[in-house]
């Protein structure tokens, strides 16, 4: 970069000094008013002491006609008092259009090279790789709300694409913005119309932007996700909750033990499913009795334990947001699972498996090496902040379930 803008510079320089060297020459001209009025002075002097000698009888008539005639013939070939005025004037308009000059040719290369040019080209060689290789990831990176902006751009342009409206649904979901997030899957949903996953985070996202009330379009996503699929957990979860809502307590129970009997041993929504029956106090029908630690080991996910510093209980509040994240050690950056919690349930048991993915089809038991991490929101906001706290990375693969993740002073 500093190369380029030095040769830059010199060729301005240089081009400069042609373009403005005649003009800025013009003031060598003003020496010539000055030895007219010089030669003048001069020639008046002459004819003066010419007068005198007249006057003295030092010469006759004779030799002072001749004489005269020969001064005024050396004032015609020697002064030019026409021409005096206009290049007297003409110094100081030179100077004003070399500078004028000047600024329009500065200001003129400045605007082709931002409008032809490469401008980016200008930030140092390790800015641009770095950017892109976070592009995606809204739970690590500052830029995250440019890189998903982008991707709304690129979407705009390119209607069709499924995984990226699938993708910038996700995110818009992770940021909280969920209007945002239910426009994208409003758009998702007119390409994959029968996808269960799909029409159950649609419900949930339509939820939180109804106040977390299911009632209405959200209650008949689920029913189009149960159709497609009626051992979706997600759907029979939340098909629950409706039911709930409308304090259809029979109705619930029956959707939460379907989904506990189909979840994921060990995973969040078998506890969640686990949970809501023992709030209602139902039986937990055509599902196992609480995992044991073999069957919370399960190959596509993965659990542990996550707990925080008491040095630090006194900087949050039990209100703030706890992202439980995993991602791959070599693979796409955004995240595989997300899990989110309150800094009040800490310490907890968590676990991450398939079904809390960002992207269709791409799923944590997919990646042999993963990172697993945690982190407290002030803001609720899945973009890292200042003041945010987060535990020191932890290397797992699909099946660890001795995670230890602490969040502790860096």
């Amino acid at each position: 970069m500093n190369g380029f803008v030095f040769a830059a510079a010199v060729m301005c320089v240089l081009v400069l000094w042609l373009v403005l060297r005649p003009l800025l020459s013009r003031r060598d001209a003003g020496a010539a008013p000055q030895a007219d009025q010089l030669n003048l002075a001069v020639l008046r002097d002459q004819l003066r002491e010419l007068e005198a000698d007249r006057e003295q009888g030092s010469i006759d008539a004779e030799a002072y006609t001749a004489a005269r005639r020969d001064l005024e013939q050396r004032v015609a070939e020697d002064v030019h008092p026409a021409a005096t005025p206009a290049v007297a004037g003409a110094v100081p308009v030179a100077r004003w259009q070399a500078v004028a000059l000047a600024l329009v040719l500065i200001a003129g290369s400045g605007v082709l090279y931002a409008t032809l040019g490469t401008p980016q080209a200008l930030v140092a060689p390790g800015a641009a790789p770095a950017a892109a290789g976070q592009a995606l990831d809204p739970h690590t990176s500052s830029e995250a709300e440019a890189m998903v902006a982008k991707l709304a751009d690129r979407m705009a342009r390119e209607p069709n694409d499924p995984n990226g409206w699938a993708l910038l649904a996700r995110s818009y979901s992770a940021m909280g913005r969920f209007v945002a997030a239910s426009g994208a899957y409003q758009r998702l949903v007119a390409l994959i119309a029968d996808d269960a996953q799909i029409l159950s985070d649609y419900a949930d996202v339509l939820a939180m932007t109804q106040n977390q009330k299911l009632r209405g379009e959200p209650e008949r996503l689920l029913a189009r996700a149960l159709a497609a699929d009626p051992k979706n957990v997600k759907a029979l979860i939340l098909s629950g909750d409706a039911a709930f809502e409308r304090t259809d307590l029979a109705s619930a129970a029956v959707h939460w033990q379907a989904a506990l009997a189909n979840a994921t041993p060990g995973s969040e929504f078998a506890q969640m499913a686990r949970d809501n029956l023992a709030h209602i106090g139902a039986p937990v029908e055509g599902a196992s009795a609480a995992p044991s630690p073999a069957a919370a080991s399960s190959a596509t996910a993965v659990s542990g334990r996550v707990e925080l510093d008491p040095a630090l209980r006194a900087q949050v509040a039990d209100t703030d947001t706890v992202f439980i994240v995993a991602k791959a050690a070599d693979g796409p950056r955004f995240p595989l699972a997300v899990l989110r919690k309150q800094v009040r349930e800490l310490p907890l048991q968590f676990t991450l498996d398939d079904t809390m993915g960002m992207m269709p089809g791409v799923k944590l038991s997919q990646f042999p090496q993963l990172v697993v991490t945690a982190r407290i929101s002030k803001s609720g906001n899945a973009i890292a902040a200042p003041g945010d706290l987060e535990s020191a990375p932890h290397a797992a693969k699909p099946g660890d379930a001795q995670i230890q993740l602490r969040i502790s002073p860096k």
